[in-house]
């Protein structure tokens, strides 16, 4: 946990109640008043499916012999999809409403967090998630982290604070990292193609004329471009001026560009190349990179080392509040839980009978265990070869 990254907060946690859309009406849970129905489930399981590790090692997970796996799948998102809705009915009993206005507010602050704009894509992308289904999971954190703050007042005191930061030196140990902000002219082919099949939306393109109406757009993009570069040149000192003006990274065009100092490996490759190439105060020539073109003006450099308290005490103090709302949150599920109503109208989706049935698997390892992958068979037979001699 590295002082930026201790500003993680509810709304940016790891996607624990996905707000899921209908393939089928067919309830197969009913908790209180609220069922959770088959599309519901199937959506959770087939998102889980691809993003698993198993499926990544290669592992079919629809093969009969790995229904292990698939159970203990099961158990863990019937589990997330009943807190679901026993969450849902709280809220609702609670009166508490997310705006669209909360929603991107929150997705701004994230944006911040993490540096760009194009981070976030970035990340977004390596964990297989849409931007659509991202904002619907932000929607889903800003209730949940409005929920906490009904549970009563947090305070971290400056002691508490200091604690965590002795007791967590290390953590706060930072590489060499430099400062920018950057104009982005934004330039991805893929985009491009939609908004010209969008534009000319009835008319038929052949593939060479939607590749000629691409490459006209990006020549007019990268002249945009040059434009700018041009006029940040004359005086850098208006950078974040034509930063909020003329960039097009909603994300950091509002903060004139500004990034935040960060490390190696958080930028995509060419834009980490030019920003590490430049000394403070400078600014580059156009820098491509899959997003687009960038204008990129370095403002600082630091060297690796230890951030001091003082610049990440009130960091450290989200940090802890928001430790403390999960575990009320929790404790708030756990209660909710024991009172609610839970019928399991399907009882194929019932989790005793499920881990049973794992338990039961789980005797049985020689006849249940994961398909190896191809490539895996080969290497273990290769090994027991070598073995041999």
């Amino acid at each position: 946990m590295k002082g930026k990254k201790l500003l993680i907060t509810l709304a940016a946690s790891a996607i624990l109640f996905t707000g899921c859309g209908l393939k089928s009406g067919n309830a197969i849970i009913k908790v209180n008043d609220r069922k959770i129905t088959q599309g519901q489930f199937d959506e959770k399981m087939n998102k889980a499916m691809d993003n698993s590790m198993f499926k990544q090692m290669g592992v079919d997970l629809n093969n009969g012999k790995n229904t292990f796996i698939i159970n203990l799948m099961k158990v863990r998102i019937i589990n997330e999809l009943v807190v679901k809705a026993i969450l849902e009915d709280e809220i609702e009993k609670r009166g508490i409403k997310v705006t669209n206005k909360d929603t991107e507010e929150a997705i701004k602050d994230i944006i911040q967090k993490v540096g760009s704009k194009e981070q976030l894509d970035a990340i977004l992308k390596q964990n297989g998630i849409s931007a659509a289904d991202f904002k619907k999971d932000v929607a889903e954190q800003v209730k949940i982290k409005k929920l906490a703050e009904t549970l009563g007042e947090v305070n971290i005191s400056d002691a508490e604070a200091r604690k965590f930061y002795n007791d967590n030196k290390a953590r706060f140990n930072h590489p060499e990292q430099v400062k920018a902000s950057h104009i982005l002219i934004a330039a991805n082919r893929g985009d491009l193609e939609e908004i010209i099949k969008a534009e000319n939306e009835g008319k038929e393109l052949s593939e060479a004329e939607l590749k000629a109406k691409v490459d006209e757009k990006i020549k007019e993009k990268r002249a945009k471009a040059e434009e700018i570069l041009a006029e940040v040149k004359k005086d850098t000192t208006k950078f974040a001026k034509i930063a909020k003006d003329k960039s097009e990274d909603p994300g950091t065009a509002v903060n004139g560009g500004d990034l935040g100092f960060f490390p190696r490996g958080k930028m995509v490759p060419e834009f980490e190349k030019a920003a590490f190439g430049l000394k403070p105060n400078s600014v580059s020539e156009i820098v491509e990179t899959p997003y687009g073109y960038h204008i990129i003006f370095v403002t600082d450099r630091k060297e690796a080392g230890q951030e001091p308290f003082e610049k990440v005490q009130n960091d450290i103090k989200d940090y802890l509040k928001n430790q403390i709302q999960v575990e009320k949150v929790d404790e708030l599920v756990e209660s909710l839980k024991k009172n609610a109503t839970i019928e399991y109208v399907d009882p194929s989706y019932d989790p005793e009978k499920l881990q049973e049935e794992v338990q039961k698997q789980f005797n049985a390892p020689q006849e249940q265990a994961p398909e190896q992958p191809k490539d895996q068979k080969k290497s273990d037979k290769k090994v027991k070869n070598i073995q041999k001699r």
